[in-house]
């Protein structure tokens, strides 16, 4: 089983979508004999945003690394991410890597009935952190809402999300937003509802 572990907040080791992002993958090593995790740091080693090049496949140095993302993406049976929210959206580095992985004929398809996602059969956990508190479909709320769009757009439905809220307000509201991500860590063999 390959696991694909992402990580995009710039904020390294004060990071609490890396921690519970790190958290998700050692239980999983622990749970799953021969887990082969790839892990991509998308603020360490930045992927660039879209250009000319890179879209109309001119760009032979970029050509080749979409390539490489694309891959590990399509070899994943599981992705962590770990997606903080900054200022209501996910970090343009993780918005940079989504761009690599969503690629007409190879991660989605356009039909008759309208987009078909390629990518099925994966599952996803995902370690979002945000400053405040935001129920599901709040106004502002843009991370997890986003996500659920882009996954499911290519195939990917059995997603859970785990939920760092309140980090900003005080430190003992991000003690307990922490706590809560944590303790919603699903067991490996556990899917989605």
């Amino acid at each position: 089983m390959n696991l694909l572990h992402i990580d995009s907040s710039i904020l390294g080791e004060s990071s609490t979508s890396r921690a519970v992002s790190a958290a998700v993958v050692a239980q999983w090593q622990r749970a799953v004999p021969g887990l082969q995790v790839t892990y991509r740091d998308l603020a360490e080693r930045p992927l660039p945003h879209l250009s000319s090049g890179s879209l109309a496949r001119t760009d032979v140095t970029q050509v080749a690394q979409d390539a490489r993302v694309l891959a590990e993406f399509q070899e994943a049976d599981v992705l962590v991410i770990g997606a903080p929210m900054y200022n209501f959206t996910i970090p343009t580095q993780l918005k940079a890597w989504i761009d690599r992985i969503l690629v007409a004929g190879k991660t989605f398809r356009y039909t008759a009935a309208g987009p078909q996602g390629l990518a099925g059969g994966k599952r996803a956990i995902v370690a979002v952190a945000r400053g405040g508190i935001y129920s599901q479909g709040a106004p502002g709320e843009h991370v997890e809402s986003y996500l659920k769009f882009i996954l499911a757009f290519v195939g990917i439905t059995d997603v859970t999300f785990l939920r760092a809220d309140g980090l900003a307000i005080s430190p003992d509201a991000r003690d307990k937003g922490l706590r809560a991500a944590l303790a919603a860590i699903p067991l490996p063999l556990a899917r989605a509802a």
